[in-house]
């Protein structure tokens, strides 16, 4: 009878120990998602720190400039959701670049929210480019930016104002120097040679700060980087010039 105890507590035992093994080693996920006209490969140096510090990476690569913002949301955040599905790593976060913000705004707006963790977004057009105003009806804008890139003026027929307050827990990182010069006519100052920092900012995020780097190269800069990890570990930015709002909805500790 001793023996027969000893059996199913030994048995119990290596069942509660299995389980609480796959959880402490059970990985998140991260979706990276890039920018207009740009490639997975510009987000490499992001997935290459966020794999070592512990996240099963979903580096989406999509065809940016083929679709409308509508066509690309579900495109390319269903192909990621599936493959962080297959890892069984959950909840799924993103780490975005410029235009990869607004198809999670978009998709996020039209479908449930469970299971997706905290976002992040780089020099995000969330309120529009005055690039776009001033310069789509010139020939060939749209065949350079495709029909996404038509999407992001700031006007009442643009994206960004069709799209409400986010949802989710979101975190977002402006630029603040610009390589472009030419376009920054078109910005108020200070801008990233694409989008101003005021117009990266919308209503519900969690954390904001403004960084010394360029639209281009943001996602490769270390500070960046370092800010990224920073959210989506704890939900704050570290930067002492970081905005950090926990007290509104969906923002704050888990």
């Amino acid at each position: 009878m001793i023996a027969a105890f000893v059996r199913r507590f030994c048995g119990h035992f290596l069942v509660v120990f299995l389980l609480l093994s796959a959880d402490a080693y059970a990985k998140e996920c991260v979706v990276l998602l890039h920018g207009l006209a740009r490639s997975s490969t510009s987000m490499e140096a992001l997935e290459e720190r966020l794999t070592s510090t512990n996240y099963d990476v979903v580096n989406v690569d999509y065809p940016s400039r083929e679709m409308p913002i509508e066509q690309l949301s579900t495109l390319a955040i269903e192909q990621a959701l599936s493959s962080c599905q297959m890892q069984q790593a959950f909840p799924v976060h993103f780490v975005t670049h410029s235009l990869g913000g607004l198809l999670v705004r978009y998709y996020y707006s039209h479908n449930s929210t469970n299971g997706l963790g905290r976002v992040v977004m780089l020099g995000p057009p969330n309120q529009g480019s005055q690039v776009v105003d001033h310069l789509r009806a010139l020939p060939g804008f749209e065949f350079v930016n495709g029909p996404s890139g038509m999407q992001l003026g700031t006007d009442a027929d643009g994206m960004p104002r069709q799209l409400g307050p986010v949802n989710f827990e979101l975190a977002v990182i402006a630029g603040t120097q610009s390589m472009n010069l030419f376009l920054s006519l078109f910005l108020p100052n200070p801008d990233d040679g694409k989008v101003s920092v005021a117009n990266t900012k919308v209503k519900g995020m969690c954390s904001f700060v403004a960084l010394p780097t360029t639209h281009p190269f943001m996602m490769k800069n270390n500070v960046v980087i370092n800010e990224v990890v920073s959210f989506l570990q704890a939900g704050r930015f570290e930067h002492p010039d970081a905005v950090n709002i926990s007290a509104a909805n969906n923002c704050g500790e888990r």
